[in-house]
């Protein structure tokens, strides 16, 4: 169990990646707190299933785009389990539209979600990890933000804003041995692209003819928390079948 005695928060951790994510790091031997918005049964169901695994979690209500909740997510983490040694920026909404029919709101609302939360819950727990000098962030991030995906400008331009703060944010606090690294997932088989119309025409464009799944990108997050990716920081890790190369 690599990530024993390990203390995690994972945003939006009751439904999809999210919800993927908290179970691999339950599976290795971490404590886990996520966050949820809106989904309260999707997370008393998962807090069942960690307590079936003989897991240790807790799940908070809360809404990333604030940063005074941001705060108090964290402090839970601390009150509960005593410290806060791995973030992982997940929660995430998309609004899909072309530009020119783009609401303001539809561009605040994605920019202020996937990205101004991820700066929130960041700021909420670098204090904590620079003080114990170790800790863990790992930014989920999208090759929406590597290649940019059509109809997509504020959720492209959301993702590949983590992608600079990940390596900003990984040089600026290397010195107190915490490392940031982002892992950009593909087409993920989710309740978020499960109803996507043009999924056919999308998988021919992927090399590995399928979308994935999201036990692969929480295992690539698993990864990236644990002490064996030691020495890999500032990194965008894409699990995508290919369709960035």
């Amino acid at each position: 169990m690599p990530l024993s005695g390990k203390v995690a928060i994972v945003t939006g951790g009751s439904r999809g990646i999210g919800r993927a994510i908290v179970l691999e790091l339950i599976r290795s031997g971490a404590k886990v707190v996520f966050t949820y918005l809106k989904s309260e049964g999707p997370a008393a169901d998962l807090l069942e299933e960690i307590k079936a695994l003989k897991g240790t979690a807790a799940a908070v209500k809360s809404d990333s785009r604030d940063f005074e909740l941001a705060k108090q997510a964290a402090a839970e983490a601390v009150s509960k389990f005593g410290t806060v040694d791995i973030l992982v920026n997940n929660a995430g909404i998309v609004k899909d539209r072309a530009l020119m029919l783009m609401d303001p709101a539809e561009w605040s609302d994605v920019i202020d979600t996937n990205l101004t939360g991820y700066f929130n819950m960041a700021k909420a727990c670098i204090v904590t990890m620079m003080k114990q000098k170790s800790g863990n962030i790992i930014n989920i991030s999208s090759v929406a933000g590597v290649v940019g995906l059509p109809k997509q400008v504020n959720y492209s331009s959301a993702k590949a804003g983590i992608i600079g703060f990940t390596k900003s944010l990984a040089k600026e606090v290397a010195s107190f041995n915490i490392r940031v690294n982002a892992v950009a997932p593909g087409y993920v088989e989710t309740d978020m692209t499960k109803d996507l119309k043009q999924k056919e025409n999308l998988i021919k464009f992927i090399p590995s003819g399928r979308f994935g799944r999201p036990e692969e990108i929480a295992k690539v997050v698993s990864f990236l928390a644990g002490d064996e990716s030691g020495y890999i920081t500032g990194q965008v890790i894409k699990v995508d079948g290919g369709l960035a190369i």
